[in-house]
């Protein structure tokens, strides 16, 4: 029996109001955390091997210890603008126990000298970024936030700051100016966010479900937490897994549980017996894996040597009856709508790649077509100043590789 940590008591009724949440020893890890030295925290964090669950998978206390001891305002900005397709884990946490997320911003605070965090939260969550600010009030009353936090000498406040639905200001950067109400363009690194992020300020950005995390590392340790997960890779996961299966939905798992464990254990399978024909591991811009592919540990580590990524976590799982061509269409319209336009490579390259793909799919393909979409995509790949080309790119790449054959029969021989 896997034993579940973040999603706990996700079960019980109103889990959301704070007397609630205090009944299950909620704020206990603040309390804890407040007697400790910042740099304790950070270092236990370190120890926990707790990786960025956003999509980059980066060590969060490595990430923490970057920001410079400096006496200027330091900002934590929490990343909950969740835009990647498949990926629906952020949404079940913050509504389901918003305080667990505000008791981790509290603990991350403290350890990095922050006196004022935001929380990005995509504009489609409405509901929820009002959940969100109903518990910081419910904080607040409590002395969880505010000044002198419970008579520590430490003061936070905590803002819901809604996105405008924009997919590439999930970027950091891109996060960054979105918040300092300019347009969502990725940022040049270096310097990076550490050093220089929100209002030319050092930044710590971390993702819901890594801030969620905090408290259960320091309220239990290092240790337990690596206990968990892997030696390089601690704690659980949370799989968002949608698409042809019995059973979708999001589901806590140690990090490195088997990729077909997942789908056919956890998820109940493939719908109506059908067979699998691909599955998508770590959210939209990750590459396709092959039937064959998925007896994968889902850590970072081990679903990146199989050519993929971990991501978000998000599994999206396709069956037989699914035309690729349809795969690829969503994929290619997708970025070719998101991209910022910034950088020529990926403002070109995904619009003229969609027009392609969409050629093919209406029965109207040319020779040289899949050939003229690989050069394309090996244009945009690593020519951008951040990650929504290679997001792009790379499971373009790995759909017209794995599935050549079925592309090559749309087109005239």
């Amino acid at each position: 029996m896997n034993e579940k940590v973040l999603t706990r008591y996700f079960d019980i009724p109103h889990l959301y109001n704070i007397d609630v949440y205090l009944e299950k020893g909620g704020y206990e890890a603040v309390r804890k955390a407040l007697k400790l030295k910042p740099e304790e925290i950070i270092e236990e964090v370190k120890k926990a091997n707790l990786r960025g669950r956003g999509g980059a998978g980066f060590p969060a206390g490595l990430k923490w210890s970057f920001v410079p001891k400096v006496d200027k305002p330091k900002y934590l900005c929490v990343n909950a603008d969740e835009g990647e397709p498949g990926t629906f884990k952020d949404r079940f946490i913050m509504s389901h126990n918003p305080h667990l997320l505000i008791e981790g911003i509290i603990i991350t605070c403290y350890a990095v000298d922050i006196h004022l965090a935001f929380i990005y939260i995509r504009g489609e969550y409405e509901k929820i970024a009002r959940r969100l600010e109903s518990a910081i009030e419910e904080a607040k009353r409590k002395g969880f936030l505010g000044s002198d936090i419970l008579g520590s000498g430490f003061n936070l406040e905590v803002v819901v700051h809604r996105g405008a639905g924009a997919y590439i200001c999930g970027e950091e950067t891109a996060l960054l100016e979105s918040l300092e109400g300019k347009r969502g363009h990725p940022r040049l690194k270096p310097p990076f966010p550490a050093s220089v992020g929100l209002f030319q300020m050092p930044t710590v950005i971390n993702n819901v479900e890594t801030i969620a995390n905090v408290p259960l590392i320091i309220l239990n340790g290092a240790d337990w937490f690596l206990n968990l997960g892997k030696p390089k890779d601690g704690g659980t996961r949370l799989f968002s897994v949608s698409g042809m299966v019995e059973r979708p939905g999001v589901f806590e798992l140690p990090v490195g549980t088997p990729l077909r464990k997942i789908i056919y254990e956890y998820a109940g399978g493939i719908k109506n017996g059908r067979k699998l024909k691909g599955v998508i591991p770590g959210g939209m811009s990750a590459p396709i894996l092959l039937p064959e592919e998925i007896d994968v540990p889902m850590d970072c580590e081990s679903v990146f040597n199989k050519g993929s990524m971990l991501g978000s976590a998000a599994i999206i799982v396709i069956d037989e009856s699914v035309p690729i061509i349809e795969v690829l269409r969503k994929v290619t319209k997708f970025y070719s709508h998101e991209s910022c336009g910034q950088c020529t490579p990926c403002r070109i390259g995904t619009s003229w790649i969609n027009k392609i793909v969409e050629r093919i799919a209406s029965g109207k393909g040319g020779k040289g077509d899949i050939e003229e979409i690989e050069r394309l995509a090996l244009q945009i790949k690593g020519r951008t100043l951040c990650p929504l080309g290679d997001a792009a790119a790379m499971p373009i790449l790995a759909i017209v590789n794995k599935y050549r054959h079925e592309l090559e029969a749309m087109l005239p021989q």
